[in-house]
């Protein structure tokens, strides 16, 4: 029997102009670029311009996604985006990529699992999309975390950067697409990753919270690289199991571009070649929910996936949040 999968019929992105190396960093705080790419493997990132917000980076990689799917965005009819740095408070920002790209139909709505983003977004789309609810839909992660940085502790600034990747889906019949998901979450450790101020328990306005420097980013970094690490391994490993492939089957993995020790350690764990591993997070940091798809749309207009390929993406966030995608390219 035909089976009815979600296929990815283009990818996009879209990264700022704005370079930032770990030299200009050095300059700001008591770090060095030694010091950074040893514990991270990052060399630099892209920041958004000042006045330049996530739904407009998640319009650009959408318009990239859409040209190399060649289709109309008024073919499209839902649009899923992952983010934790929305425009606003409400309404959704994906309702702002709706409206920038022309379009008054469907459904548009924010996802918020951090780094796992994109995972979760591609997974509730694929569902959506194969129950016949939805025809076409646009699933993007954008981030703009450097506006949630304390730019003067390098524990977390050299981390984070912003950008954007998009792809287009649509469900068909067939052997190809996505062919299965796993979305776990442990909410017993949600301090390890957070920002405690700014939502309603410690709004950003509070005294204490501007003085207590809690609308930024905190990280337990030795404690999350442990648990991510396991995370992405084992709900990978159960996955391709389940879909009854192992890791020989594997042509592309692409971890979530965390730092290079967690996404090495991961490879490893797994006993994936390093050649099959992807990585860019030495040019652009931590994307957080941006990070899997803009890998993705490198790998494709690179060459690096061809049709046939089965690619496997996992990702791990602050929640904690973690899961897999095995796609059949």
């Amino acid at each position: 029997m035909t089976v009815r999968r979600s296929v990815i019929l283009g990818c996009g992105s879209y990264l700022p102009s704005r370079v930032v190396t770990n030299a200009d960093l050095a300059t700001k705080v008591d770090t060095s670029d030694e010091w950074i790419v040893q514990r991270t493997g990052i060399h630099e990132r892209r920041i958004a311009a000042p006045g330049e917000v996530t739904s407009q980076l998640a319009a650009q990689a959408a318009r990239a996604a859409l040209a190399h799917a060649h289709v109309d965005a008024q073919s499209v009819d839902l649009i899923v985006l992952a983010t934790s740095t929305p425009d606003n408070t409400f309404p959704a920002s994906a309702v702002s990529v709706q409206a920038e790209l022309g379009i008054t139909h469907g459904a548009a709505f924010d996802l918020q699992a951090v780094c796992s983003g994109f995972v979760y977004a591609l997974a509730t789309a694929d569902g959506l999309l194969r129950s016949g609810a939805f025809n076409r839909a646009l699933v993007i992660g954008a981030e703009t975390f450097s506006r949630l940085l304390d730019w003067t502790y390098r524990g977390t600034c050299v981390l984070f950067g912003d950008g954007a990747g998009a792809v287009v889906l649509q469900a068909t019949k067939g052997d190809h697409g996505i062919l299965g998901s796993s979305m776990k979450s442990n909410g017993n450790y949600s301090d390890f990753i957070c920002m405690p101020g700014g939502g309603s328990n410690r709004p950003a306005n509070d005294v204490k919270s501007i003085e207590e420097k809690l609308p930024y980013i905190k990280m337990k970094g030795n404690e999350t690289f442990k648990v991510a690490v396991k995370a992405m391994a084992d709900v990978s490993s159960a996955l391709l199991a389940e879909q009854g492939f192992t890791k020989e089957d594997v042509k592309v993995f692409i971890p979530h571009q965390a730092n290079e020790r967690i996404i090495d350690a991961v490879g490893e764990r797994m006993k994936f070649p390093a050649e099959r591993v992807y990585k860019n997070v030495d040019r652009y940091g931590n994307t957080s929910a941006a990070s899997i798809p803009i890998a993705l749309d490198e790998c494709v207009r690179g060459g690096i996936i061809k049709t046939g390929d089965l690619v496997l993406m996992t990702a791990f966030g602050a929640g904690l949040v973690w899961g897999s995608v095995l796609v059949r390219w």
